[in-house]
């Protein structure tokens, strides 16, 4: 890997971690296609700390407002001293699944699961179920009923969003997308599921990159992926994950996530086609 590859892989893990279109799998795609190395899945784990940095920086408010909650409420015995707190609790809850999933299937999601037929099955498989989500909330709109804001949401629905996180675990399916089809499943708003999704992907995935960085820093640092590479698409990553959250939270307020439906369908089809006739290979 040159500085290079590194930027290009930094721009593709900004703009597509949050975006519902999965950064997993266009990490593996474009590198294949323009004939890199598979950069991994460690080196993926690893430069996701640019986009968590871009999470914590655009909700500090929130982070903030969260976390001293729940200090207070464990300084006050009352862990459910307000709404904040709750909500503090409710994405440590929120969590466990993928934490209990991916430790499982750890060497499966890092080996197998990469291979290019499963994340074009993920591509389409997710964009048939969001577009049920969202025939879901057109028809739940149309019964009269109110959709969801953030202080509304339950443990219960926590709970079950977290479970659709844990899916995301699949290459190709995506954080932001199973766990915002969850969310409209569930009756929230867009925006609303977009929003929890961002703030219930802070643990697993600092958790995540400090688990590779760790368990593979001799490999990552002395291989041809090299350190300052790797620092690099860590930044290049956070700047323009920044952008993208903005940019998604924008969007979902006033349209649908069809735009996204479309181009996964046609990335999903268009990377059969390729693997179809040997243009690319599974791995």
């Amino acid at each position: 890997m040159d500085i290079f590859q590194a930027i290009i892989l930094g721009i593709i893990q900004g703009l597509t971690e949050f975006l519902p279109i999965s950064s997993t799998a266009h990490l593996r795609i474009v590198p294949a296609l323009l004939g890199w190395q598979d950069p991994g899945a460690a080196f993926t784990a690893v430069i996701q700390f640019g986009t968590l940095v871009a999470v914590i920086i655009y909700f500090s408010k929130d982070i903030f407002h969260i976390i001293s909650s729940v200090v207070k409420g464990i300084a006050a015995k009352n862990i459910f001293y307000d709404r904040n707190a709750l909500l503090g609790w409710m994405i440590a809850a929120g969590t466990i699944p993928i934490v209990v999933f991916g430790l499982t299937f750890k060497h499966s999601i890092e080996t197998s699961l990469r291979s290019l037929y499963i994340i074009s099955a993920s591509m389409i498989v997710l964009a048939v179920v969001l577009i049920l989500a969202e025939a879901f909330v057109k028809k739940h709109l149309a019964a009269g009923k109110k959709l969801k804001s953030l202080d509304e949401l339950s443990w219960k629905e926590a709970i079950i969003i977290g479970l659709w996180q844990s899916v995301a675990l699949i290459p190709g399916s995506s954080r932001s997308g199973t766990t915002i089809t969850g969310g409209l499943f569930l009756g929230l708003t867009r925006e609303t599921a977009a929003r929890f999704s961002f703030l219930l992907s802070l643990p697993s995935v600092f958790a995540a990159g400090v688990l590779e960085l760790v368990k593979e820093r001799h490999e990552l640092l002395s291989s041809n992926i090299g350190g300052i590479n790797l620092l690099v698409a860590t930044i290049v990553s956070g700047i323009v994950g920044y952008t993208s959250i903005a940019f998604l939270l924008d969007y979902l307020k006033k349209h649908t996530t069809y735009l996204f439906i479309v181009y996964r369908i046609l990335v999903g089809l268009g990377l059969l086609y390729c693997l179809q006739t040997n243009i690319l290979q599974p791995f």
